[in-house]
C-alpha cells in the first residue's frame, strides 16, 4: 500500500494533465536573406546593417501594441482570457508566443579569409491553442509584416540618408557661397597685395629700378651735353653783325701793330685800312637794316640753341620718367611689403574655401551613392527577405505531448512510490519477526504468542480492504481512459500518416 497509494495519485494527476491540457499548435515559416543582385563594386548600398541587427529592428517596429492587438481583434484571438487578463497581459501573451530563431551556419569571410558564423535564414512561428487555421493565419500575417517591413525600413533608412546628405550638402553648398564672396571682396580689397602677384610686384620692381637706373646714367649724360652746348653757346655771338664787329676790331688791332712795324703805304697796310673802311660800311648798313632785331641770325648760334633746348626738353622729361618711376617703386614697395599680412588671412580663406569645397565633393559623390542605393531598394535589388517555405496548416498538435506526460507520470509515480515505501520501511522500529526479536534483543526466543485481532483490528481491516479496492477500481478506471487516449492518439496518427501518403503519392 506504501508504494500503490503514491504510484497510483502520481500517475492519475500526471493522466488527468495529458487530457485536460489544451492543445497548442505552431505554424512555422522560413524567410532566406538574400545579398543584392548588383555586385558590391558597381552600387554599394547604403543600409549596411547586420541581418541580426536588421531583424531586431524589424522585429521590434511589429511587436508593438497596436499592431498586434489590431491581429488579436481581427482575429478573435485568447478569447477565453479575455475577461480575466488586461490588454497589455494578452498582448505580452502574444509576444511570447511570436518565436523568431536566425538560422546561421559557418562560412569564410572573404575580405579576411577567416571562418566566421553568418545569418543566412530565420525562421518565425506562432504558436496558439486556437484552431490550427487561424494559427497558420496568424503566421501568415506576420510573415507577409515582416516582409513588407523590411522593404519599408530599407526604403525609409535609404531615404532618410539621402535626404540627410541632400540637406548636408545644401548647407555646405551655402557656405561656399559665402566663402567665395568673402574671398572675393578681399581679392578686390587687397587686388594688388595677392600673393599671386608676389612675383609680378617683385619684377615690376625690378624693371623699374633698371628703368631708373637707365634714365639716370641718361641724365647723367643729358646734363653734361647741356653744359657743353651753354659754353659754346656762351662763345658763339648771338647775330652775324656781332661777328663783323669782332673781325672789325680784330683787323684795328693787326693795323696798329702794322703801323708800328711799317710805312702807311705798305701794302698790308693798306689792305687792312681798305678791309676796316669796308666793313664799317657794312656794319652800319646793317645796323640801321636791322633795327635791334630780337631773333638771332646767327647759324651756329641757333644751332647751338636749339640743340640746348632739345637737350634741356629731354632732361625734363627724364626727370618726369623718373618721378614716375620713383612713385612706382614706392607702390611696389608697399605692395610688397603688405603681401605676408594679405597671404595670411588670404591663405586662411583659400584653405578654408578648398575645404569646403572638398567636403561640398565628397557630399556630391555620397549623395549620388545615396540615390543610386535609394534606386536599389525601391527596385528590390538590394538585400532583401524572400521567402522560402510558407507556413503550412499545423496537422498535430505542438504540445503537450499527452503520451510522454503520462510515461513521465507513471516513472515518477513509481520513484515516487518506491521512494515513499523505502523511507516508511527505514523508519519504521517495530518488530514485525521472531528472528528480529531475537536479533535486538540477543537472547533465544523460548515461545511466539500469535496475534489476536479485537471488533478495533477487524473494522480497520475491512476499512483498508475497502480502500484498496477503491484504489483498484479508480486504477481501472485509469487504466481504461489511457487505452481509450493511446487509441485516439494512435488513429490520430494514422489519420496523419495516412494524409502524407496521400499527399505524396497524389503529388507523384
Amino acid at each position: 500500500m506504501t508504494f500503490i497509494v503514491p504510484a497510483l495519485l502520481i500517475f492519475i494527476i500526471a493522466v488527468v494533465a495529458a487530457i485536460v491540457l489544451p492543445p497548442v499548435y505552431r505554424s512555422t515559416s522560413t524567410i532566406l536573406i538574400e545579398e543584392q543582385d548588383i555586385p558590391l563594386e558597381y552600387v554599394r548600398a547604403t543600409v549596411n546593417t547586420f541581418a541580426e541587427q536588421q531583424l531586431q529592428v524589424i522585429n521590434q517596429r511589429i511587436m508593438t501594441t497596436s499592431k498586434l492587438l489590431e491581429i488579436i481583434n481581427r482575429l478573435g484571438l485568447y478569447r477565453d482570457v479575455r475577461d480575466s487578463e488586461t490588454t497589455e497581459e494578452i498582448v505580452d501573451q502574444m509576444r511570447k508566443d511570436i518565436k523568431l530563431q536566425p538560422i546561421s551556419v559557418d562560412v569564410v569571410d572573404p575580405k579576411t579569409g577567416r571562418p566566421t558564423t553568418a545569418t543566412i535564414a530565420f525562421s518565425l512561428s506562432y504558436e496558439g491553442k486556437s484552431d490550427p487555421a487561424k494559427v497558420q493565419q496568424v503566421t501568415n500575417i506576420l510573415t507577409s509584416l515582416f516582409l513588407d517591413e523590411n522593404i519599408k525600413v530599407r526604403e525609409e533608412q535609404a531615404s532618410g540618408i539621402s535626404s540627410f546628405i541632400e540637406e548636408e550638402m545644401n548647407k555646405v553648398k551655402s557656405d561656399l557661397k559665402e566663402i567665395d564672396k568673402q574671398l572675393a571682396e578681399y581679392k578686390q580689397k587687397n587686388i594688388n597685395e595677392l600673393p599671386e602677384l608676389l612675383q609680378v610686384n617683385q619684377q615690376s620692381l625690378n624693371n623699374a629700378e633698371q628703368q631708373k637706373q637707365m634714365l639716370l646714367e641718361r641724365l647723367s649724360y643729358l646734363k653734361e651735353r647741356e653744359g657743353s652746348l651753354m659754353g659754346e653757346l656762351a662763345g658763339t655771338p648771338r647775330d652775324l653783325l656781332d661777328l663783323d664787329k669782332r673781325r672789325l676790331q680784330e683787323l684795328k688791332l693787326n693795323l696798329v701793330s702794322l703801323t708800328k712795324k711799317f710805312s702807311k703805304d705798305y701794302p698790308d697796310v693798306i689792305t687792312t685800312r681798305q678791309e676796316i673802311e669796308e666793313l664799317e660800311k657794312k656794319i652800319s648798313n646793317e645796323s640801321g637794316a636791322s633795327g635791334n632785331s630780337p631773333m638771332p641770325d646767327n647759324p651756329s648760334y641757333v644751332n647751338i640753341d636749339s640743340q640746348l633746348k632739345s637737350i634741356q626738353g629731354e632732361i625734363a622729361a627724364v626727370n618726369a620718367q623718373i618721378a614716375n618711376l620713383d612713385k612706382g617703386i614706392t607702390e611696389y614697395r608697399s605692395r610688397i611689403g603688405l603681401t605676408p599680412g594679405v597671404e595670411s588671412s588670404y591663405s586662411r580663406l583659400l584653405s578654408e574655401r578648398n575645404n569646403t569645397q572638398a567636403k561640398y565633393d565628397d557630399l556630391m559623390r555620397k549623395l549620388m551613392e545615396a540615390r543610386v542605393s535609394q534606386g536599389l531598394e525601391r527596385e528590390q535589388k538590394g538585400e532583401r527577405f524572400t521567402l522560402i517555405e510558407p507556413p503550412l496548416l499545423p496537422e498535430k498538435p505542438f504540445k503537450p505531448n499527452r503520451m510522454a506526460i503520462i510515461v513521465i507520470g507513471f516513472v515518477l509515480g513509481c520513484g515516487i512510490g518506491a521512494g515513499t515505501a523505502a523511507a516508511r520501511e527505514f523508519l519504521d522500529e517495530s518488530v514485525h519477526e521472531p528472528e528480529d526479536l531475537a536479533f535486538i534483543s540477543s537472547y533465544p526466543l523460548l515461545a511466539v504468542i500469535p496475534y489476536i485481532p479485537n471488533d478495533q483490528d477487524l473494522s480497520r481491516h475491512n476499512r483498508m480492504r475497502k480502500t484498496v479496492m477503491k484504489m483498484l477500481m479508480i486504477g481501472a478506471v485509469a487504466a481504461f481512459v489511457i487505452i481509450l487516449a493511446g487509441i485516439h492518439l494512435f488513429y490520430m496518427h494514422l489519420d496523419i500518416l495516412w494524409a502524407k501518403v496521400q499527399t505524396r503519392f497524389g503529388k507523384q
